[in-house]
């Protein structure tokens, strides 16, 4: 709600001296709907303030737009600008160095909830404190010559590969076979065409 105190003409004078740059009536009233004001009001504010010479306004075809009196503020001369333009130089070095800051430290939060808290740290330790505590066993049982494979799953392994190289050197022996028949039947046809072609020579020399 506006304050008693406040009439809508100064509220919404106020604000366009606050803002200090073109604005319609709808720019208003949407920057002033926590005051519960209403579109007409502010329009007719507008106009009064506007007649007064409060504020100025152009017309762009049916619609106004309006400005806060220039002539109220005070616009600095060059050296002022100068100022005002190295002033704002010196704050973007400052703005930059505060984001490298916030960046650095922003880094260093991340690395530090990359690590491992205490109890995971412990729970990995005891996790490999048994793996190594077992691999230990198990070489002191190889040094010791203690047979880590089963008798009964080393004679099945066995009798696998035996079967497997049977299988094999039967296969060898198969394609042996048909292959010395092939080319043995090969040589024998090789052979007739070259008698018969012989003869046809011989025939057509005579």
């Amino acid at each position: 709600m506006a304050p008693k105190s406040d009439s809508t003409d100064a509220i919404v004078l106020r604000y366009l001296n606050e803002q200090n740059r073109p604005l319609n009536s709808q720019n208003v009233a949407d920057a002033l709907q926590k005051y519960n004001l209403k579109k007409a009001a502010i329009q007719k504010a507008l106009d009064t303030l506007a007649d007064n010479g409060k504020i100025s306004f152009k017309e762009y075809g049916k619609q106004k737009v309006y400005l806060a009196r220039q002539d109220q503020f005070d616009i600095p001369n060059s050296e002022e600008l100068s100022r005002m333009k190295q002033e704002n130089e010196k704050l973007q070095e400052q703005l930059g160095e505060q984001k490298r800051s916030i960046s650095e430290v922003e880094g260093e939060i991340k690395a530090l909830q990359s690590n491992l808290t205490l109890e995971q740290i412990r729970e990995k330790e005891a996790k490999l404190t048994n793996e190594v505590n077992e691999m230990e066993d198990r070489l002191e049982k190889l040094r010791g010559g203690v047979t880590l494979v089963k008798p009964e799953d080393r004679k099945a392994v066995e009798q696998m590969v035996y079967e497997k190289i049977s299988q094999w050197r039967k296969r060898k022996r198969m394609f042996k076979d048909l292959w010395d028949s092939i080319t043995e039947n090969s040589l024998k046809m090789s052979r007739n065409l070259r008698r018969r072609s012989g003869l046809n020579m011989m025939k057509m020399l005579v």
